[in-house]
């Protein structure tokens, strides 16, 4: 195809997944969330169901709404819709901003200024 040709009319048609929408159309554009920072082991839970009302959110957006009814992890979410880890996190973020999410950061298992576990540690060592 030359530079001067029109593309296909199929161009943009898969023939699997029908319109092809690329991720940045998704996030408008945006590589960054408004607000939060995702792990892809962090929990996402739904908090409440989105209004027939609400303006500005995509099918991707109530999507993940439906989906987290049952906590999954930030890794799952993508998974399931098939999508990058980076574009999920940008939209998490809208969803996080106008309150339709929830969102549980891993815990560690240690706190390393604890100084109790260095102790334990020190002690297990003695008894080898």
């Amino acid at each position: 195809m030359n530079f001067n040709e029109e593309p296909p009319e199929d161009a943009w048609l898969d023939d699997q997944a029908g319109p092809v929408v690329r991720p940045y159309v998704m996030t408008r554009g945006r590589t960054e969330p408004i607000r939060g920072d995702f792990n892809l082991i962090s929990l996402v839970a739904s908090i409440r169901p989105v209004g027939t009302k609400e303006v500005g959110l995509n099918p991707e957006h109530l999507a993940i709404v439906r989906l987290c009814q049952v906590p999954l992890s930030v890794a799952e979410v993508a998974a399931h819709l098939d999508l990058p880890a980076g574009t999920i996190r940008v939209l998490l973020g809208d969803l996080l901003d106008r309150g339709f999410v929830t969102v549980q950061d891993p815990q560690p298992e240690v706190d390393m200024r604890d100084r109790r576990m260095y102790e334990a540690v020190l002690d297990g060592l003695r008894a080898l």
